[in-house]
């Protein structure tokens, strides 16, 4: 179900649709008001630059969380890894134990 939103970015309205919950359009839309805000503050650049350093700024953001999180997966599946390793070794020495106490 697509839901419509408006948010207002930079003092203008915009109108989003999409199948978030607007409570999250919202949030999205108030996250570039404020990085778009806080550009033309800081740089005192116009709407039209502003927003293509937003653009570049939340790129960058997406890629460094994508990369944060492809290591995180990496680290995930090395410990998954190491458990496995870690209960086929348990398995194997409980074999072992219970041929040696079968020995006796």
């Amino acid at each position: 179900m697509e839901n419509r939103v408006t948010v207002s970015i930079c003092g203008e309205d915009y109108n989003l649709v999409a199948e978030e919950a607007p409570s999250y359009m919202q949030k999205v839309g108030g996250y570039v008001d404020t990085k778009m805000s806080e550009l033309i503050a800081a740089a005192k650049v116009g709407r039209t630059d502003a927003a293509v350093l937003t653009a570049v700024n939340i790129a960058d953001e997406l890629f460094k969380e994508r990369e944060a999180t492809e290591a995180l997966r990496a680290q995930v599946k090395e410990y998954s890894d190491e458990a496995t390793r870690a209960r086929n070794e348990t398995s194997e020495l409980k074999r072992e134990l219970f041929k040696l106490q079968n020995k006796k």
